[in-house]
């Protein structure tokens, strides 16, 4: 006795695709995994085609991310930084949760020391030739490779130094490069305070852009120990609730984790992420690890990149303009 699709073929055809259809409406479809909702081939090409692809992964990063809160979760205020090493395990790290997922559309250096003191940057080459070039440093502590290898890729960048606990820059700083370098025994804070009994004197960002007669600076390092939470806060907070960009294109801040909850620091983050930075590169302070036996690795490197606006490192520059009568 022969089966009925062995006598009907289009029988045969009808369970076939009766049975795609069943798999295809069963699988899991690519929302369900976050991907990306071209290929990668539509993106390729100019700079506006390669921030468009940065931001569709960002994007795919912050619905993980909500995923991954519900998941250990279900909610930010259950969510330790470093769950203890206890059955059941949880299997992550606050990090976890904030990943560098942002591409930067352009090369990535890492400029200064291999180690404690270099940072990594977003296409240092837009500055190479950038005349009004200004970079601000917070946090020298007599290491100075990182701002040494910015006056050594560039050829006009003014770099800006602050820290109350040493004198000068490093001895990194080459002498025929050292009159475009400025520095000051000021600290960055989010008030000011350097009356004749402020010692030692602090400073907003703001009122030292305006001391310096600057309104945007491209590179911004910060390194505050800790006040990094305070400072940005009240530095960012009007840009989030005006929707106005940010006075800088690129920030290259260490995290310092210590005593702040899950709840607050995602909180926090969010306002960074609310005023345009995206982050692109990150890297664990292991060395902070190992030596001050914290068991616990309460500090990280991050770099952002200033998405909102039209800095030079997320829009290009107009072509220069030509005299009507020929090159001027």
């Amino acid at each position: 006795m022969s089966l009925p699709f062995a006598r009907h073929p289009r029988f045969t055809i009808f369970v076939v695709l009766a049975l795609c259809g069943v798999f295809y409406l069963l699988s899991p479809g690519p929302a369900q995994y976050g991907y990306l909702s071209r290929p990668w081939k539509e993106y390729d090409g100019n700079l506006p085609a390669r921030m468009e692809r940065a931001h569709d992964i960002y994007d795919k990063l912050l619905k993980d991310r909500q995923g991954l809160i519900k998941k250990h979760g279900p909610h930010p205020k259950d969510i330790v930084n470093f769950p203890p090493d206890v059955a059941p395990w949880p299997p992550y790290t606050v990090w976890d949760y904030f990943p560098a997922a942002f591409n930067c559309p352009h090369e990535v250096d890492r400029l200064g020391a291999l180690g404690d003191g270099g940072k990594w940057i977003c296409g240092i080459s837009r500055l190479a030739r950038k005349r009004d070039c200004v970079v601000y440093s917070f946090g020298i502590n007599y290491e100075s490779s990182f701002e040494a290898q910015i006056l050594g890729h560039t050829q006009d960048c003014q770099i800006y130094g602050y820290d109350f606990s040493v004198k000068s820059f490093g001895p990194e700083i080459p002498s025929n490069q050292a009159h475009r370098t400025h520095f000051h025994a000021f600290g960055l804070s989010g008030s000011d305070k350097h009356g004749p009994d402020d010692n030692p004197p602090m400073y907003t960002l703001e009122s030292l852009m305006k001391m310096n007669g600057h309104k945007h600076i491209d590179l911004l390092k910060i390194d505050i120990e800790g006040w990094e939470f305070e400072t940005l806060t009240t530095l960012l907070k009007p840009y989030v609730d005006s929707g106005e960009p940010l006075p800088f294109g690129q920030l290259s801040l260490e995290i310092h984790l210590w005593d702040k909850s899950f709840e607050y620091f995602l909180g926090w983050w969010e306002m960074l992420e609310a005023a345009g930075l995206r982050p692109f590169w990150t890297e664990p302070n292991l060395v902070y690890l190992i030596y001050n036996k914290k068991g616990t690795p309460d500090l990280a490197e991050y770099s952002f990149l200033n998405v909102k606006g039209d800095n030079i490192f997320i829009k290009d520059p107009p072509p220069p303009s030509r005299h009507p009568h020929g090159p001027a």
